[in-house]
């Protein structure tokens, strides 16, 4: 099948490549010209595991093929998926501006019947303005076109989202066209051949659930946090509560971690948006709100935890701080809302210096350090170094972000030879706090008992 992605981000390129493995010819288009010159020269603009391999052997294949042209872009397809982004705006609405302008381009150069699938997170409606887009141009040129649009929402995990797509637990299509529904099962069909995953709805619905799962999935976090914070103050280990709540089949294991708060480029944007779309029509989300407020208060937990080590924020000026760990997930280079920035934007306000290490994110993170704070604030307090070696090298203590691998197992002796106040500072749990303490080091990690001897 003829395939065109508009938008080449995470969702689109992902969604290309793999449309692409499985036979389909794919176009994907991207507005921005210098993302297409890097694509069509075999280098990838995103980290994620296995995509730069994938996007090249169907390059070769002749399967998959980047334009800033949206005349060759929907010459090309039956279908067309939408996955631009929609960042939110200042009042937490999601921003619709490149959706319904890829909307108004495809409006006015369809020139046969199309199916148009919004695989962008999107508020529940969308699929109607983007329908009345289309035809309000279609009109405009004088012409009648049949034009379908289904709302195919992904649930794709960056760093782990080609397995996702490959092998997905759930397909969601939400049309009210039984030809679109068919077409879309057929093309999704190399994708759930053990059994079926492709879930058919109405279009609002499909849409209202890419955004009830994130906001249930953050749920499970800060609920998770509020209880490790609660485990703290009572002398129990969340790590053991963990455990035992997700032994229970009506709950399950998964997010059910205690940390420094969740971020990234859904969550925190799907739950504003969300909290925004009830207010608009009157209800008071008061689970959502609380569930932010939560998320808010937790990315301040390790500053909370360094400053009170310390004796007060007013011993901090001048300490440097080591952090293992910038995006906001292993396995990405993502760092939107991540939980790491919030604590280096504490420790600039607090006159300190940092030390930081991410595998793949480190640029990244210095990009957005700078639009904040300004280039000269962080070459005075900020050095990214090639390392997590490097970045203790001098360093006061230890934060850890981000539960990269390669931080699972460092040399406790190490760490305890070369901080200068033989602290760690755990901000996703990573250690068993009585065998890190053996070592010399004091340890403090989120809603578990301080290991004795160390109160």
């Amino acid at each position: 099948m003829k395939i065109s992605i508009i938008g080449t981000g995470y969702v689109g390129l992902v969604s290309g490549a793999c449309f692409a493995d499985v036979g389909n010819m794919v176009l994907c288009l991207d507005v921005d010209e210098r993302k297409i010159e890097m694509l069509n020269a075999g280098r990838i603009p995103i980290f994620e595991p296995g995509l730069d391999a994938l996007v090249t052997r169907n390059m070769g294949a002749g399967r998959i093929i980047f334009t800033a042209s949206y005349d060759e872009a929907v010459a090309h397809a039956d279908v067309i998926f939408l996955s631009v982004g929609t960042p939110a705006d200042e009042d937490g609405r999601a921003d619709l501006t490149h959706i319904l302008s890829a909307a108004r381009s495809i409006g006015q150069r369809m020139q046969r019947p199309t199916i148009l699938v919004n695989k962008s997170t999107i508020p529940v409606g969308t699929a109607d303005r983007v329908k009345s887009v289309i035809a309000k141009e279609l009109g405009v040129r004088g012409v009648c076109i049949d034009f379908s649009v289904v709302s195919n929402p992904e649930f794709q995990k960056e760093g782990a989202a080609i397995q996702d797509f490959m092998r997905p637990d759930r397909i969601i299509v939400g049309s009210d066209n039984p030809e679109a529904t068919r077409i879309m099962r057929h093309l999704y069909a190399p994708f759930s051949r053990n059994h079926e995953k492709l879930v058919e709805m109405d279009v609002r619905s499909a849409e209202l659930t890419k955004y009830g799962a994130n906001a249930m999935l953050a749920t499970r976090i800060s609920f998770m946090n509020e209880l490790a914070n609660l485990a703290e103050t009572l002398g129990a280990d969340i790590e053991q509560v963990r455990r035992g709540i997700g032994s229970d089949p009506r709950i399950g294991p998964d997010f059910l971690y205690a940390g420094m708060g969740y971020g990234g480029s859904c969550f925190p944007k799907d739950v504003r948006a969300l909290l925004k779309t009830s207010a608009d029509h009157g209800l008071n989300l008061r689970i959502l709100k609380a569930i932010e407020a939560v998320n808010a208060s937790q990315k301040n937990i390790l500053f909370k935890k360094i400053t009170q080590f310390f004796n007060g924020i007013d011993q901090l000026a001048g300490k440097t701080i080591a952090i293992w760990g910038l995006s906001f997930k292993p396995d990405t280079d993502d760092v939107r809302e991540a939980p790491s920035l919030a604590l280096i934007s504490q420790l600039f306000a607090a006159n300190c210096r940092v030390q930081a290490y991410d595998p793949v994110a480190s640029n990244e993170a210095k990009h957005v350090l700078v639009g904040e704070h300004g280039e000269a604030r962080c070459q005075e307090l900020l050095r990214m170094v090639n390392s997590a070696a490097a970045a203790v090298e001098g360093a006061d203590v230890l934060a850890i972000a981000t539960e990269w691998k390669e931080f699972r197992s460092p040399d406790f002796s190490f760490l305890a030879g070369t901080l200068r106040h033989r602290a760690i500072f755990d901000g996703r749990n990573m250690y068993d706090p009585e065998f890190v303490a053996s070592f010399g080091l004091a340890y403090h990690s989120i809603g578990r008992p301080v290991p004795v001897g160390q109160q």
